[in-house]
């Protein structure tokens, strides 16, 4: 059975249209207004071996804050939907990236309660026209819709491109080996039988 979802999610802020395949083979059609997210979301299907499709139109007239945090919504309810009851599931993920002097490592845990730990330290800077403070944004969006617990702690860095690269590609591989179906698990990995 296909794990994968399609959402359309229109406000008076942003339209947009994304379908994820989990188990894919790393093939991205990004679109998003937001050239670097582009960059970001191309890495994240390519990292984790997920399809994904974005298509996403927003206020950037007014900044690219609306637009980044609801992707993050959309994308991770794409992975809610698509995990379903999650029967099978390691449920656990963890990887550790380097990016040239960067080292990011993110550990999740998609247990249906969402909470974000963020240890980034990034300059209130741009790359491009993005705001790096957009990064959290995003994250925090996914998993509150996800209903992920993730923890991004980047341990050393100076360009500031390289830490949010390695962040996005620790992150796919996190939830690559936490997506994974493993034969051993009968049911959902939790002693209450539910996740």
């Amino acid at each position: 059975m296909a794990r994968s979802a399609s959402i359309e999610r229109i406000t008076r802020e942003t339209q947009i249209k994304l379908s994820l395949e989990i188990d894919g083979k790393g093939e991205a059609q990004v679109c998003t207004s937001v050239p670097f997210l582009d960059h970001m979301l191309d890495l994240f299907a390519r990292h984790g071996l997920f399809n994904l499709k974005v298509e996403a139109h927003g206020d950037i007239d007014i900044d690219f804050h609306h637009t980044v945090e609801d992707i993050g919504i959309v994308l991770g309810s794409a992975f809610k939907e698509a995990l379903g009851d999650k029967c099978g599931i390691r449920r656990y993920g963890q990887a550790t990236v380097p990016m040239d002097e960067t080292l990011a490592s993110v550990a999740t845990d998609l247990s249906g309660r969402p909470y974000l730990v963020y240890n980034v330290d990034l300059p209130k800077v741009k790359i491009g026209d993005f705001d790096v403070e957009l990064v959290r944004e995003f994250f925090q969006a996914f998993v509150n819709h996800c209903g992920a617990n993730l923890h991004l702690n980047v341990m050393y860095g100076d360009n500031v491109h390289h830490i949010v690269e390695a962040c996005f590609k620790a992150a796919a591989r996190a939830l690559d080996m936490a997506t994974q179906m493993d034969p051993r698990i009968e049911g959902v990995m939790s002693t209450k039988g539910k996740l």
